[in-house]
């Protein structure tokens, strides 16, 4: 029933009612809902912040202030059930909506959308906002009124498909963007998407981050926020690997149906996927078994839908449709065929189907019985039952950039490994190339080689093993400051014994190692009693205070500025090898110590 609306003055385009629920809400003053606005996610000191579960009062959310500095670009992974949903999303919509912009909300399947606009649509409810829907579920004029009425302004918050992407849908003033599982949209869609919020804000939800966002966000081009708690009354969902085996699935349909569950069968071939259902039916023929997929009509896809939800159906064997946002807490088995033709996220996402209420989950991935799995394969299934924990989708998705790669950040592919160049040199790469664009100068990279006449080795004896004598030696040449030279001298005394002096000289000289390259120099030799230190010729040091340097030491250390700029420092051996070592790397220390003081 249309609610009569009091004759009241408008705040914007709306009545002081919904000025005060909204700011309610919101627990901001007045004055934060009035003017400009833009993505803030509070608190959040780091890049990677951990949130409480939506349950925790003290949870924290993401505010959203249009036109305050750059257009914000914000990832929100994590397990969302719809209560997490309405407390972020719903308050970003109120303040998209106050300032007169516009909202879309894009997702990746008719059924989900048609669920969320369901939902949208009960929870604002009380608010003078409308909110429509564009999706196939949807005949031709409703989709062709929707389209005027967007161009007009007249609709607050779009919920749809890629439907939304076409190039007949306009806007008259898009100020949101919500992406929801973002992870099913593929290169094509997201260059459309690039277009659409050129100056909108955005924010992707997706419990499993493919390859390439999750690596964007790893080196710092894109945003995340990490939701890593699960709600407090779920439980693990049990999974098991295994052959695929007539009977364990009869078994598994029976004890489910036997607590009055529901089960999902998932079978990814339309083109025989009714064969699959009825051998189901004569399985188990207590069982009412149906069967779903995308290409179905509406009408009948959205009858068996709603069927399965209401519990007429106990068995529902379908393709990967049901993989995105269903929300059903009778549901608690699932059984996957040919588990091993499916990605990671993708297993993790269909997993995420049952166990959403507080009883006892089984997820039963299978394949063909004696077949060799190929190795990529293997890591899949392992990878899916070793993480069974609640709110672990953000360590499948650093498993599946581990196994697939993080692709081309400018390309096609969404993952893949590089070939060309290795991880470290690309990840350097990249990182100096986003400091450039950010305005960050930098300096081209070089390598610091250190030259002492002092005995800097791992004795055979110390670490016997060869593959860990590599890895600490890996780990010592990527040492940068006094902390992790601590550290490292700490974990060898734990793991190995008392450290040798040939070893703890290999410390010393990989932090002398990284003062020298802060100071821009390539080389540090020690030789015949002198010490040399060269510097770059574009080193950033500030040469008003060499001469105090100089001085400081009494004319043992000089300067010669010609050709390749070198501090020189003199000393005295003394004839005793180990103390001639312990002198020389004395006084590179305390040289390099007296030039971080005097020159940066």
């Amino acid at each position: 029933m249309k609610r009569e609306m009091t004759p009241l003055p408008l705040i914007g385009n709306f009545h002081p009612r919904f000025f005060q629920q909204a700011q309610k809400r919101l627990h901001r003053p007045a004055a934060h809902l009035r003017g400009s606005s833009q993505f803030i996610i509070s608190p959040c000191k780091s890049q990677h912040h951990r949130q409480k579960p939506c349950c925790s009062t003290g949870a924290p959310y993401i505010d959203f202030r249009m036109g305050i500095g750059d257009t914000p670009s914000r990832s929100l992974q994590g397990n969302l059930p719809s209560l997490l949903i309405d407390r972020q999303c719903k308050p970003k919509l109120f303040k998209a909506v106050q300032e007169s912009k516009q909202v879309v909300y894009l997702v990746p399947t008719t059924i989900l959308a048609q669920q969320h606009y369901n939902t949208f649509v009960q929870r604002m409810k009380d608010f003078p906002v409308r909110i429509d829907l564009l999706s196939r579920f949807r005949t031709a004029a409703e989709q062709k009124k929707t389209i005027t009425d967007l161009k007009k302004g007249m609709v607050d918050i779009i919920i749809g498909t890629h439907r939304v992407l076409s190039a007949d849908v306009e806007y008259k003033d898009l100020g949101l963007l919500i992406i929801d599982e973002e992870q099913r949209f593929g290169v094509a869609h997201k260059e459309k998407i690039k277009k659409l919020k050129e100056n909108v804000d955005v924010l992707t939800l997706t419990a499993t981050p493919i390859p390439r966002t999750l690596h964007m966000s790893l080196i710092g081009i894109r945003d995340m926020s990490v939701l890593e708690e699960a709600p407090g009354d779920r439980q693990p969902i049990q999974t098991f690997v295994c052959e695929y085996n007539e009977e364990l699935v009869r078994e598994a349909i029976v004890r489910e149906l036997s607590r009055e569950g529901q089960v999902y069968y998932v079978y990814n071939r339309i083109n025989n996927i009714a064969d699959v259902a009825a051998m189901i039916q004569k399985l188990v023929p207590e069982a009412n078994v149906s069967f779903a997929h995308g290409r179905m009509k509406e009408n009948e896809l959205e009858r068996i839908m709603y069927d399965f939800i209401d519990g007429e159906i106990d068995v529902l064997v379908s393709t990967t449709i049901i993989e995105t946002g269903l929300d059903i807490s009778n549901v608690n088995t699932m059984i996957i065929h040919d588990s091993d033709q499916m990605g990671l996220s993708q297993l993790y996402q269909l997993r995420g189907r049952v166990g959403r209420s507080n009883r006892t989950a089984y997820a039963f991935l299978m394949y063909k019985r004696n077949k060799m799995l190929k190795e990529i394969a293997e890591k899949r299934l392992g990878a899916i039952k070793e993480f069974t924990e609640l709110g672990s989708g953000f360590k499948i998705a650093m498993r599946d950039l581990e196994i697939r790669g993080a692709g081309n950040l400018l390309g096609a592919k969404q993952h893949g490994h590089m070939q060309a160049v290795g991880y470290d040199l690309y990840c350097k790469m990249l990182n100096e190339a986003v400091k450039n664009l950010k305005g960050i100068s930098t300096i081209e990279d070089f390598n610091t080689s250190i030259d002492l006449e002092a005995d800097a080795y791992i004795p055979a004896t110390y670490i016997v093993n060869e593959v860990q004598k590599l890895d600490i030696y890996k780990r010592i040449a990527g040492i940068e400051n006094e902390k992790e030279c601590d550290d490292m001298r700490e974990e060898l005394l734990d793991r190995f014994g008392e450290i040798p002096k040939s070893a703890e000289n290999l410390l010393r000289i990989a932090l002398i190692r990284s003062h020298a390259h802060k100071l821009y120099m390539p080389e540090v030799k020690g030789k015949d009693e002198t010490i040399r230190f060269q510097l770059r010729p574009d080193a950033r040091i500030r040469v008003e205070n060499i001469p105090r340097l100089l001085q400081a030491y009494e004319g043992r250390l000089t300067f010669e500025p010609k050709g390749v700029p070198m501090f020189r420092m003199r000393y005295k051996k003394c004839g005793v090898i180990e103390k001639d070592e312990a002198l020389l790397l004395g006084l590179t220390e305390a040289v390099l110590k007296d030039m971080e003081e005097l020159l940066l």
